[in-house]
């Protein structure tokens, strides 16, 4: 009887020990915590950059001989015509060396005649043998260097006269004048800004732009611009010049945005705000985190939400400063994991507190 209870006894502590195995083999495996974020296209309406109004040309005009400055009729804001007259300096050192410059050539011009009519009678004597031959020749180069001195007289008198020219300076086109470097009665120096004038007929927008902007900032990014005191008037325009490097104290980088047939208000100096054009930002971008590569294609963790697990999903994407640009594979508002993502597998439950920006 004794035996016969110990067996039942053995029995029951060997189904025990069975069924706890089974039990522990059927355990579920642990939810996994892990970043997360919903995929969905960037509003590019919340990146505003303040700017202003420039020209694309203006030019920076000065004399190009010293003088003091004894008239100056136009100021900021006047509007200039093709060769007007913005400018003078004293002219009178220029006017003498002019006159100088002419009784040089009188001087040389004098010599060549007399150089000329020596040759001629030794070429009459020469006939005779009344003369040498030594002293023809003697009148010949006498001759060609009278003729050397009048060609350099008269390159001096024209140089001279082109500065007397360098008296005045001349609008090289219509415009307005934005800046004025000299009052009259300065002394400016040769190369030095007395005027500036600006082409107001081809205006872009000049902004700063930080890190912040939800697409890669490259040439021909479309923007739109409005006045900041009328923000109803809109137009568009296309990134065309990007400065190499940002600021080093504010971080933004310059640029400068050309304006599709701006109208009369936007004026030059006005302020205008600049912001990402229409089905700019659209496209879904995901961190670098999120992109597992295998195989040289391109894969995801897709989060089922209802179900609390992943799969893995194949995704078409450009690489990016920022992370990728999914170009396909994805559909917006679909919860991707952001990390962890080389040690998940397929239908594996995971648990997310918040997301991840993206």
């Amino acid at each position: 009887m004794k035996r016969q209870v110990m067996m039942i006894a053995g029995t029951l502590a060997a189904a025990s020990l069975l069924t706890g195995c089974q039990q522990e083999t059927n355990a579920p495996e642990p939810m996994r915590p892990v970043l997360s974020m919903v995929a969905k296209p960037n509003s590019g309406d919340s990146t505003v950059a303040v700017g202003v109004v420039e020209p694309r040309y203006k030019t920076n005009l000065g004399f190009r001989v010293l003088g003091r400055l004894t008239s100056r009729p136009v100021y900021v804001g006047d509007i200039v015509s093709e060769g007007q007259i913005i400018g003078t300096i004293d002219p009178t050192a220029l006017d003498l060396a002019v006159r100088a410059a002419k009784a040089q050539l009188s001087k040389a011009e004098a010599q060549l005649a007399t150089a000329k009519a020596t040759e001629e009678r030794q070429r009459t004597l020469i006939t005779s043998d009344a003369t040498t031959r030594q002293t023809l020749d003697n009148a010949e180069q006498a001759r060609a260097g009278a003729e050397a001195s009048v060609a350099q007289e008269q390159a001096n008198l024209t140089k001279a006269i082109e500065q007397l020219g360098y008296a005045q300076i001349k609008a090289d086109f219509g415009g307005v004048v934005t800046a004025v470097g000299a009052e009259v009665g300065q002394v400016v120096s040769p190369g030095q800004t007395v005027v500036t004038v600006a082409r107001p007929d081809i205006r872009e927008a000049v902004v700063d732009i930080g890190e912040d902007l939800p697409v890669p900032l490259e040439a021909g990014l479309l923007f739109s611009v409005s006045l900041q005191l009328l923000p109803a008037v809109q137009v568009e325009g296309r990134i065309r010049e990007i400065a190499p490097q940002a600021d080093p104290v504010t971080r933004l980088r310059r640029v400068r945005i050309a304006l599709d047939n701006p109208p009369e208000s936007f004026r030059l100096g006005a302020t205008v705000m600049a912001k990402l054009g229409k089905d700019q930002g659209k496209d879904l971008r995901l961190p670098a985190s999120a992109v597992l590569a295998r195989d040289g294609a391109d894969f995801v963790w897709v989060v089922d939400q209802s179900a609390g697990t992943v799969s893995l999903q194949k995704i078409d994407g450009v690489a990016e400063a920022a992370g990728i640009r999914v170009t396909g594979g994805l559909a917006a508002g679909t919860r991707v994991v952001t990390a962890g993502i080389h040690s998940l597998k397929p239908g594996q439950r995971v648990r997310f507190e918040q997301d991840q920006e993206p």
